[in-house]
């Protein structure tokens, strides 16, 4: 391949990443003309990291859904709602033990996530009204629980397990974070070379040496440029850490493992994946029963995050979720898209989020950018398909 395409493809494969470093660049100039401060203040960054964490972790599992054929789940939002409920219930209510609390939490979005699983993938009802049906009623049992009260605050040893900075101390915060920093980039170098190297003992095709080493160069920039930020205000915040994880995790199951490439089989060619044996219903079942989990997951974070398990929590989490994998180049017929993708959408859509409320722009407008940016982030996909003689 000469050079010339292997740019090309690089381009081609990171243009969202590069509209997220345009958009960034864009608000911090703009930022900086208004005398607003700066989107790259460490505080900044931090609230940025805070505040979308949870839109990350759904989108992770939302990307899942969408994989098996654009399938979507609209009732992420009230789980949320009624998870936390149940977090808030049990840990200040009822005084029960933290680690009991998350667990009860967690299989409680476990067993929504497959009693949706249930009805999409045995009963063959549609995703769409079945997730819809799970809006309202996990909303209704979530005010029922709360009375129409918020429940708050909780306990710091609770917060502390979400809302705490590593390292525990202020002695060396900077230094440390550098550290942990070097590390995570050297682990990924050695990740991204042993990955290329078995695809080229399989005989797979991989990008040029150049655009392979600019990559690995940029990303552990980036790493090393936000742990420099951190490092200045409390250093590396113990969310980030729990979504790191999540997000390595399921980036390994969707690229790596033959359940996890079920998925894409199925958004692919549904027919053609049962015919070459795939149970296609089994995985429909996972997809949704791990949106359930990752949902309860959510849920705790938010519960920490606001400090209150509140009647209104996760409205329109579902439209953050979805945006996100969209904009992140998930297709809306299915097969396409990457984990890490989605986790660049719903970091695209946290900074405009957050450099539009810095300047100052009303809400209303706010929305409407959002919803101008998802159309295109759709049309983009579509006109790709059409280029491809796809649908």
């Amino acid at each position: 391949m000469s050079t010339s395409m292997n740019i090309k493809k690089t381009l081609k494969d990171n243009t969202i990443f590069i509209a997220l470093v345009v958009v960034m660049l864009f608000f911090q100039i703009l930022i900086t003309a208004t005398g607003n401060g700066s989107l790259f203040s460490p505080g900044n960054i931090k609230n940025l990291i805070n505040q979308n964490a949870y839109v990350v972790v759904l989108a992770t599992g939302m990307l899942c859904c969408i994989l098996t054929g654009g399938n979507i789940d609209l009732s992420i939002g009230s789980i949320v709602c009624l998870v936390g409920a149940i977090a808030g219930t049990l840990i200040k209510n009822m005084g029960c033990n933290i680690y009991l609390s998350i667990l009860i939490c967690l299989v409680v979005g476990i067993l929504i996530g497959a009693w949706h699983g249930m009805w999409i993938a045995y009963i063959h009802i549609p995703p769409f009204i079945v997730t819809l049906a799970g809006m309202l009623l996990w909303r209704g049992v979530a005010l029922i629980i709360l009375n129409g009260l918020t429940i708050s605050p909780l306990p710091d040893k609770y917060l502390a397990l979400f809302s705490s900075y590593i390292p525990f101390s202020g002695n060396g915060t900077y230094a440390v974070t550098m550290i942990i920093a070097a590390v995570c980039c050297a682990a990924y170098i050695v990740m991204e070379v042993i990955s290329r190297s078995n695809k080229q003992k399989k005989g797979y095709d991989v990008p040029g040496i150049a655009g392979f080493a600019a990559k690995i160069v940029v990303l552990c920039a980036v790493i090393m440029f936000v742990a420099h930020l951190l490092g200045q205000d409390q250093g590396i915040p113990v969310i980030l850490i729990i979504v790191a994880v999540i997000v390595a995790i399921y980036a390994y199951y969707t690229k790596n493992t033959v359940s996890g490439r079920y998925l894409y089989a199925l958004g692919g060619n549904a027919k053609a994946a049962q015919l070459s044996g795939v149970n296609t219903d089994k995985v429909m079942f996972f997809a949704y029963t791990n949106m359930g989990f990752l949902s309860a997951v959510a849920a705790l974070i938010c519960v920490a995050r606001f400090n209150s398990a509140a009647p209104t929590a996760g409205t329109n989490y579902e439209m953050d979720a979805i945006s996100s994998c969209f904009i992140g180049g998930a297709s809306a017929y299915g097969g396409t898209g990457k984990v890490s993708g989605a986790v660049i959408g719903a970091i695209f859509m946290g900074v405009l989020n957050n450099g539009m409320s810095i300047l100052g722009i009303d809400s209303n407008w706010q929305k409407a950018v959002k919803g101008l940016v998802l159309l295109l982030a759709v049309l983009f996909d579509v006109a790709s398909k059409k280029r491809k003689g796809g649908k």
